[in-house]
C-alpha cells in the first residue's frame, strides 16, 4: 500500500492483479485498485474531480479526468473514510498510476488538490 497526505487529505492506493478478468495472449492486463481517502483535517472536504496519468512500460502515457469517483462526489467529515474499487486496464504487464482528486472545502469553497501517490501494476509472474 502506498499513501500521500495533503491538506489532511490521506489517499491510500491497494493493488490487486485481476486475472479473470485478463487475457495475457492478447496483451489484455487488468488490475483492480482500492482507494481510501480519509480525511484528516478539522474541516468537511468533498472530493470533485479526479485526474488519472497512466504509464505502460511500453512508453504509452494516458490521461484520464473527469467528475467524481466511480459516479459519486462524496463528502467526507473530518475522521471519515470514504473508500471505493475502481480498475485500470493496461496492453503490458507493468504499468504506473498516479493523480490527484480536486477537493473543495465545505466551509469556504477553497479548492485544492490532494495527491494520489504512485503506485504500480506489475503482473505477479513478473516479480521473480
Amino acid at each position: 500500500m502506498v499513501t500521500a497526505t495533503t491538506n489532511g487529505i490521506k489517499v491510500s492506493v491497494e493493488v490487486f492483479y485481476y486475472p479473470e478478468g485478463s487475457n495475457p495472449q492478447q496483451n489484455h492486463y487488468l488490475f483492480a485498485y482500492k482507494i481510501s481517502i480519509q480525511n484528516q483535517s478539522q474541516y468537511t472536504v468533498q472530493l470533485l474531480r479526479r485526474h488519472w496519468h497512466i504509464w505502460e512500460s511500453i512508453g504509452t502515457r494516458r490521461e484520464v479526468e473527469g467528475l467524481g469517483v466511480v459516479g459519486e462526489q462524496p463528502v467526507i467529515a473530518p475522521g471519515q473514510t470514504h473508500s471505493y474499487m475502481s480498475a485500470c486496464n493496461l496492453h503490458t504487464e507493468f504499468g504506473q498510476m498516479y493523480g490527484t482528486f480536486t477537493m473543495i472545502r465545505q466551509h469556504n469553497h477553497d479548492q485544492f488538490k490532494a495527491v494520489i501517490p504512485s503506485f504500480t501494476m506489475t503482473v505477479p509472474y513478473k516479480l521473480n
